[in-house]
C-alpha cells in the first residue's frame, strides 16, 4: 500500500492573478499558505488484475482506464499507463467546493502516489507543473495555476506566474514569534454553500480582457508585494486592509464572487473586530476568513455564533508521501 498526504491552502492575496489570460501579458502573484488539512490518497493491488477500483464521492469498478466517469483519476491512470489490479481511494479532512483547493490537491495527491506506485520520482515543481497540466491543459478547466503549487510545494510563499509559462515559488522569511502570531490572528468561518468553483472562474477569465478587470488585478498583485513586506518587516497588523482592499477588488471581477449573506457576515466581522478578511477561494460560498487580533476575537466569535468556527494551523512540507509498504 501507498498513502499520500497532501495539503490544502489558503490563498491571502492576489487570487485571479494566475489564469493565463492574465499572466500572460502581466505577471501575476499570489501570497498563500498550505494548511494543516488534508487530502489522503491511497493505492494498492487490486484482487482481479484485470479490473481497476477507484473509491472518492463515488465507487467504481471497470475494465478499461477510459471507463472511469473520474476525469482527474482517469487522466492520471492513463499518463502512468496503469491498465488494471489496482485501487485507488481518496479521503479528505475538507469538503470540496469550498475554496480551499481540494481539487488541485486530490490531483497533486494521485500524481505523487501513483508515481510511487511506478517507481518514479517526481520533484514538487513536477507535482505541481504536471498537475496544471492534468487540470488546465488536458481537462481544459478554466483554472489558475496557484493551487497545485501551493500543494505541492506546502510553506507560507509568495508564487509568480511568468508570461514565459514558468512558475516562481518563494518562502516568506518571517520572524518566528510573529509567524506564530500571524496564524494567532486569523480566524476562519464556515458559510456554507459548497460551489464549483470553475463557473466563477470562467467568467473571471473572459472578464480579464475587459481593461477595469484587468487593472482591478494588477492592483491586486501589487497587494502580493505589499503583504510580503509587512511580513518579513514583522507588521502583520497590515495585513487587515491589505485582505480588505484585495477583497473590495476581487468582488469586481465576476458576478456570483459575493452575494448578499456573505456580504453580511463580513460587514458584521468588521463590526466586531476584525480588520479585514475575504471569502476564500473563487466565491460564491465556502470559508470566510477575518485577520482580527487576539484581544477581540471572542467578540467575533459571539457575532458569528451561528456559524462553525473552523480551527487550523500554517505547514510547511507540502505534498508527502507517508507510507510505502506491504501489499
Amino acid at each position: 500500500m501507498i498513502i499520500t498526504k497532501t495539503p490544502f491552502r489558503i490563498s491571502f492575496v492576489g487570487g485571479g492573478s494566475d489564469l493565463e489570460a492574465f499572466y500572460a501579458q502581466h505577471t501575476g502573484a499570489v501570497l498563500s499558505t498550505s494548511i494543516n488539512k488534508y487530502m489522503y490518497i491511497s493505492s494498492h493491488k487490486f484482487f482481479d488484475k484485470t479490473k481497476i477500483r477507484t473509491k472518492y464521492s463515488q465507487t467504481e469498478t471497470v475494465d478499461t482506464v477510459e471507463q472511469l466517469k473520474h476525469p482527474i483519476l482517469r487522466t492520471v491512470l492513463n499518463h502512468f499507463d496503469i491498465k488494471g489490479g489496482i485501487e485507488v481511494s481518496s479521503i479528505a479532512d475538507v469538503p470540496s467546493g469550498t475554496g480551499m483547493g481540494s481539487s488541485s490537491s486530490f490531483t497533486v495527491g494521485v500524481l505523487h502516489n501513483l508515481s510511487a506506485a511506478v517507481n518514479q520520482y517526481y520533484s514538487k515543481d513536477q507535482l505541481a507543473s504536471q498537475a496544471c497540466k492534468v487540470e488546465i491543459d488536458i481537462l481544459k478547466e478554466p483554472i489558475g495555476k496557484q493551487d497545485q503549487y501551493a500543494a505541492a510545494f506546502g510553506g507560507l510563499n509568495t508564487i509568480e506566474f511568468l508570461s514565459n509559462g514558468h512558475t516562481r515559488v518563494t518562502p516568506i522569511q518571517m520572524d518566528p514569534m510573529a509567524y506564530s502570531q500571524l496564524q494567532e490572528n486569523l480566524l476562519m468561518f464556515y458559510v456554507g454553500n459548497q460551489r464549483k468553483a470553475s463557473d466563477i472562474l470562467a467568467e473571471q477569465k473572459k472578464n480579464t480582457s475587459q481593461q477595469d478587470k484587468f487593472d482591478s488585478l494588477k492592483k491586486m498583485v501589487g497587494l502580493v508585494y505589499d503583504l510580503k513586506d509587512s511580513f518579513e518587516n514583522s507588521r502583520i497588523d497590515d495585513m487587515g486592509a491589505i485582505l480588505h482592499e484585495n477583497w473590495l477588488l476581487k468582488q469586481a471581477l465576476a458576478s456570483g464572487i459575493t452575494n448578499s449573506t456573505i456580504s453580511e457576515i463580513y460587514k458584521t466581522g468588521l463590526a466586531h473586530g476584525a480588520t479585514g478578511g475575504k471569502l476564500l477561494g473563487a466565491g460564491g460560498g465556502g470559508f470566510m476568513l477575518f485577520y482580527c487580533p487576539k484581544e477581540k476575537q471572542n467578540q467575533l466569535k459571539n457575532a458569528l455564533s451561528h456559524l462553525q468556527h473552523f480551527e487550523f494551523s500554517f505547514e510547511q512540507d507540502g505534498s508527502k508521501l507517508i507510507y510505502y509498504g506491504d501489499e
